[in-house]
């Protein structure tokens, strides 16, 4: 059930950052509507790597006594190299390991939403293959109390923003 609210607070923070903000944005208080939009956009952009580097923190810390070995070696690789993929870009070009083809960066070009639409691709095969299994979705989630926190912490973060905002524009 703590998926569900979870996902009810994406989906209303998703829903007022497409019909609501922009149009407050323009308003009178726009700096408050302006970081918020700024705000969802970085973490719609950036927020894979978190969620990657605290899977990995997690394997590591938490799930090493009772991780099957071909699907936690297989999730391991898959979240490195995706964070050594979001890195890479940072690397100088006269680095030898941090020159890309050719054909990657005319893709890039060409499609510009695609390198983090494959990150969140990424992040969420691991989510999905870490989750089909019951222990180890008990692992992750923590028999649901923690979860339950945040996902009620987040929409009631988001019911509040929005109640905030509405009632400053008034």
């Amino acid at each position: 059930m703590s998926l569900m609210t979870l996902l009810l607070a994406v989906a209303c923070n998703a829903v007022v950052a497409f019909l609501l903000l922009p149009r407050l944005a323009a308003g009178r208080h726009s700096r408050f509507f302006e970081g918020w939009i700024w705000f969802d956009h970085k973490a719609a952009m950036y927020g894979w790597v978190a969620i990657a580097a605290g899977l990995l923190a997690w394997d590591y810390l938490v799930w090493k006594e009772a991780r099957p070995k071909v699907r936690g070696w297989f999730t391991r690789k898959l979240l490195t190299l995706s964070l050594a993929a979001g890195v890479a870009p940072i690397l100088p070009w006269w680095i030898p390991a941090g020159a890309p083809p050719g054909q990657f960066l005319s893709m890039i070009g060409r499609y510009p939403g695609l390198p983090v639409l494959l990150a969140w691709g990424v992040v969420l095969v691991v989510l999905v293959l870490l989750c089909a299994d019951a222990e180890s979705r008990d692992y992750l989630l923590g028999h649901g109390k923690v979860l339950s926190v945040v996902s009620m912490c987040l929409l009631l973060l988001v019911l509040t923003m929005t109640m905030l905002g509405w009632a400053v524009t008034s």
